[in-house]
């Protein structure tokens, strides 16, 4: 069964930085697709960034030129970079992954068969 496991959630002051991971592990193969949810008190989880297995990355419009994702084949592992951050980034970000493989990094949050359990970005004074 897969497992992902995310780290590197904390607190920050607005217009810091904080760099998350989610490493996969029980599958032979490498995952396809994998995304960075957040989801806010009392709000919907919506999508942050996604990544295909070959590096083609889609943004939310809300983080677009202040977070990163990259991914690690070899370590199984995507990471968020998280620049200038601000206080309505807090939420808890969770990762999802599919081992299927799609051309487009965009996807459903259907096509992702598993989900880490999360880990909290706070971010304020």
């Amino acid at each position: 069964q897969v497992q992902l496991v995310e780290s590197g959630g904390g607190s920050v002051h607005p217009g810091g930085s904080l760099r998350l991971s989610c490493v996969a592990s029980g599958s032979r193969s490498s995952l396809g697709n994998m995304a960075w949810y957040r989801q806010a008190a009392e709000r919907q989880r919506e999508l942050v960034a996604a990544i295909t297995s070959g590096g083609l990355t889609d943004y939310a419009d809300s983080i677009k030129d202040r977070f990163t994702i990259s991914r690690d084949n070899a370590k199984n592992t995507i990471y968020l970079q998280m620049n200038s951050l601000k206080s309505e980034d807090t939420a808890v970000y969770f990762c999802g992954g599919t081992l299927r493989r799609y051309s487009s990094a965009r996807l459903k949050n259907s096509n992702y068969d598993y989900w880490g359990q999360g880990t909290q970005v706070t971010v304020s004074w």
